[in-house]
């Protein structure tokens, strides 16, 4: 299913599923920032400690795009723009903020397995 055959708000739902079980034990919440269209959709996933307390240093956005008929997203760390943030078509890529490959950071590795379970939930076919 692609995320134009979900509804925005079914889209949010399974985001933050998604989220919740990838980088437990946070829990999330997704803001749509801009709807989704054929081309694009951006999201802000919100994070919330286990006993509901707002964590904003690990909030995500999130942007997903079309390459052809491939899914491709990014998501990055929405407070610090210092921080890396990762490509994930066909396979991830940590990039700094100027565009250089870099190293996954020490918490990259929740945030990949994010990416990789949106792409097998939102890839068409």
């Amino acid at each position: 299913m692609s995320w134009l055959e979900v509804g925005n708000a079914d889209l949010c739902r399974l985001v933050a599923a998604a989220a919740d079980l990838c980088r437990k034990p946070l829990r999330h919440g997704v803001v749509l920032v801009s709807p989704a269209d054929e081309e694009d959709c951006s999201l802000r996933i919100e994070a919330r400690s286990a006993e509901g307390e707002r964590l904003i240093t690990q909030d995500l956005e999130l942007e997903l795009y079309r390459s052809g008929t491939s899914l491709n997203l990014t998501l990055a760390w929405r407070d610090d723009d210092a921080r890396p943030m990762l490509w994930h078509g066909s396979h991830p890529v940590w990039m700094t903020a100027r565009g250089e490959r870099c190293e996954r950071p020490s918490d990259g590795l929740a945030v990949e397995a994010l990416a990789r379970r949106l792409r097998s939930l939102l890839e068409p076919g």
